[in-house]
């Protein structure tokens, strides 16, 4: 069964996608295409705050990207070696909170100490903060332009400072269009798609619908997380199954139950 999911390759130990690769181990032949891309800003402020641990009581990633920004701005100001000298040192002594295994993957080849990585959501993330979180000094968040305001207005709610940075903007990829035309030319209308974000909606509904035509309505419309979800049903669209957390395990549970419901677990 064709299952399409709108998202780049990450290579991962097996030098397969992980999303691939677990899918494929549950029958469903999926297709990966980026429909984003980035764009960093703000990286010089970035990298100045990043040299100031003493003013902040943490670091929040919530996305892959975001912690890409910071090892580009250290990067681009040769500031690797202080980094692995002192300042690592110095924000592991303080907390480090992340969204998913894969930012909690990246934030420790930074040499940082994550926790929270197992909230699968920026919601319950703002939980867990909100249950540990005690320091008077602001936490550093470095995020897209386009974000959720559940997190920030959560810790507002709880008196927790914390001081926001666009690091990063969400373009739609080049090939979007493109890339979705040959699939649908090659491997007609997929069963499912699961939307990885409400900008990846945003920029490939409408191709979708397009190449869809009458066999839209018969395609299983599955989200990774609450946020999408949310996105999903703003555009009128049924979503037959969220992923409980933002993994491939979980995501290939849900799509299975949603295709394969009499299938043995």
């Amino acid at each position: 069964m064709k299952v399409l999911l709108l998202k780049d390759a990450k290579e991962g130990d097996s030098g397969q996608d992980p999303y691939i690769q677990e899918l494929g181990l549950h029958g469903l032949e999926a297709t990966l295409i980026p429909v984003l891309s980035f764009e960093f800003l703000s990286l010089p402020s970035l990298s100045e705050k990043l040299s100031q641990p003493e003013g902040f009581g943490g670091l929040i990633f919530t996305s892959p990207r975001a912690v890409e920004a910071v090892k580009l701005c250290l990067e681009r100001d040769g500031k690797t070696e202080v980094w692995e000298m002192s300042l690592k040192d110095k924000w592991n002594a303080k907390s480090v909170y992340v969204v998913g295994n894969t930012t909690a993957s990246l934030v420790s080849k930074l040499g940082l100490h994550a926790e929270g990585e197992h909230s699968g959501n920026a919601e319950k993330l703002a939980e867990y903060i909100c249950s540990r979180e005690s320091s008077a000094l602001p936490l550093l968040f470095p995020c897209g332009a386009i974000k959720g305001d559940v997190l920030p207005s959560k810790l507002k709610d709880k008196g927790i400072p914390m001081e926001s940075m666009n690091v990063y903007q969400t373009i739609p990829h080049p090939r979007i269009q493109a890339d979705l035309e040959s699939y649908y030319s090659k491997q007609g209308v997929p069963a499912s798609i699961t939307f990885f974000s409400p900008s990846g909606l945003k920029y490939s509904l409408e191709y979708i619908q397009e190449l869809s035509g009458d066999s839209f309505d018969q395609i299983k419309f599955i989200a990774i997380g609450p946020t999408t979800t949310r996105a999903l049903a703003a555009k009128g669209l049924p979503v037959s199954c969220t992923a409980d957390s933002p993994t491939p395990q979980a995501l290939a549970a849900g799509i299975r139950k949603v295709l394969q419901p009499n299938s043995c677990c």
